[in-house]
């Protein structure tokens, strides 16, 4: 197999759920060539997710609403990696919730990760890509940015994902002349413990008929989108968003 990352090093931020986004993008690119740095807020979880991805990667705690706690962490792994070449914003959390039922504590909740955990990471790996003159940013965002919800989202999460949609496009733009590369990626209704809870098979069958592709999503179908990103493939691709939802939402 072509090794698409070899000598590349990655952080990915909320890589540690057995069946989330974060780990199977860190298993793709670790099958690459990739070594990884986990990122999580627990520290041991962040370990034992790179402790399972085989040798060579780091596990490190990390709130991403934390300025300070997000340029440590970075210092860290380029301090243990030597370099820096991709960073995936892909810690988040959700909540359903109606226009009316979303408090000030539940925006600040959801923005502060989803949101400004993007830009504080972004902020921290920046200065080294600029420096090196090479690097790829993938920031994941949601269908429901682009549809205004969807089936676990609230009217919060719905506009902390379309912010992020905004802040890719203005960093792309920004960091272009420094051959740093910024995208977004829009998953669909996919299969993580987020979406899992409470869905039957009966109930997961009824919801893959509105798909063209006819199933739900699972992590790695993301994982694959994020893998182009950050590899040559993509070396002429910034500023772009990439749906990956079964043709559930075209536009």
């Amino acid at each position: 197999m072509t090794q698409l990352l070899e000598g590349r090093t990655a952080i990915i931020t909320g890589a540690s759920r057995a069946r989330g986004i974060g780990l199977a993008t860190a298993k793709m690119f670790a099958e690459h060539g990739a070594r990884i740095a986990v990122l999580d807020l627990d520290l041991s979880d962040a370990q034992a997710a790179a402790a399972g991805l085989g040798t060579g990667h780091l596990g490190l705690a990390c709130d991403v609403t934390d300025a300070a706690a997000c340029h440590a962490a970075v210092a860290q792994a380029i301090r243990h990696f030597g370099h820096l070449d991709i960073l995936v914003n892909n810690a988040g959390l959700t909540q359903k919730r109606g226009v009316m039922d979303v408090t000030a504590d539940d925006y600040d909740l959801v923005t502060g990760v989803v949101l400004r955990g993007t830009l504080h990471m972004s902020q921290a790996v920046v200065p080294h890509m600029r420096g090196r003159k090479s690097g790829s940013i993938i920031c994941m965002s949601s269908m429901s940015a682009e549809q205004g919800g969807g089936v676990f989202g609230g009217t919060h999460y719905c506009a902390a994902k379309a912010g992020v949609l905004g802040m890719a496009r203005a960093m792309a733009k920004e960091l272009g002349p420094d051959n740093v590369r910024v995208n977004a990626v829009c998953p669909g209704l996919v299969m993580t413990d987020f979406s899992r809870g409470g869905t039957t098979d009966e109930r997961k069958n009824e919801m893959a008929q509105a798909f063209p592709l006819r199933r739900v999503g699972q992590p790695s179908d993301i994982a694959g989108a994020c893998l182009y990103l950050a590899s040559d493939l993509a070396a002429w691709v910034t500023g772009a968003t990439i749906d990956v939802n079964g043709g559930a939402f075209m536009h």
